[in-house]
């Protein structure tokens, strides 16, 4: 049976699987799943089909290479590498960080796990287009980076989550913080 035929099994058996996110985001108010919601059952199922994952670390990607361990074909997955700076953290730490949200982030690619996306929080809403996922990714990036209270910057676009901010006022934030970070 092909990688590709394995893959979509994989992904059937997983998502018929009753999953829940233990994962909270209490700046933006929703839930996600972290690693350990399903990486167990998830090698189980990939086990069971004759898939095997083998995650792998670069400077500036993440790999996972999805095996079938009968006829050795693969199929690869790759992530760009980011940074984390931990309050509090060693160095170790933060890669450690990087190492464990890439991992997280190439099983959800590999199975189709279905996370938030910013604009759950806005469905049905009359409001303008509120920052999109890499939007939202990119600013709480920039605000752990600068150290950014993210309290004080949501009163000042009075918003209750970065969520919630303006898609017309993302460059302008950016800029903000990128200036800051400078």
């Amino acid at each position: 049976m092909p990688v590709y035929k394995k893959l979509n099994e994989a992904r059937l058996a997983f998502h018929a699987m009753p999953l829940k996110k233990s994962g909270h985001n209490k700046f933006a108010g929703y839930k996600y799943f972290e690693l350990g919601d399903f990486l167990v059952p998830a090698l189980k199922i990939f086990n069971d089909v004759g898939l095997c994952a083998v995650v792998s670390f670069a400077e500036k990607f993440a790999s996972m290479h999805i095996v079938d361990v009968e006829d050795g074909t693969q199929i690869i997955i790759h992530s760009p590498m980011g940074s984390a700076n931990l309050k509090g953290c060693h160095e170790i730490q933060n890669i450690g960080a990087c190492e464990t949200y890439s991992t997280r982030y190439l099983w959800t690619a590999a199975l189709c796990i279905v996370e938030h996306d910013a604009l759950d929080a806005t469905t049905g809403s009359d409001k303008d287009a509120f920052i999109n996922a890499r939007q939202f990714a990119e600013l709480q990036n920039l605000v752990n980076d600068t150290k950014t209270d993210l309290e004080v910057l949501c009163k000042h676009y009075k918003i209750d989550a970065l969520s919630e901010l303006p898609e017309a006022r993302f460059d302008a934030v950016k800029a903000a913080l990128e200036k800051k970070l400078a």
